[in-house]
């Protein structure tokens, strides 16, 4: 089964709560800018790095 990667500019869900826009694509991840923290995780900056399995692309 193949998992359609994001692409710069993509959105997407992560966490169950969490939105952002893809800044960067590496082989194994993608560094997102949040945009959107509906859940309880706290994160240091606005940008994190999300494994390809781990999200949901929105747009």
């Amino acid at each position: 089964m193949t998992t359609k990667k994001a692409t710069i500019g993509s959105i997407i869900t992560f966490n169950n709560g969490i939105k952002g826009i893809v800044q960067k694509v590496n082989e194994n991840s993608v560094i997102v800018a949040i945009t959107e923290n509906r859940t309880s995780h706290e994160y240091e900056g606005d940008r994190t790095v999300v494994n390809h399995r781990r999200y949901t692309i929105v747009s």
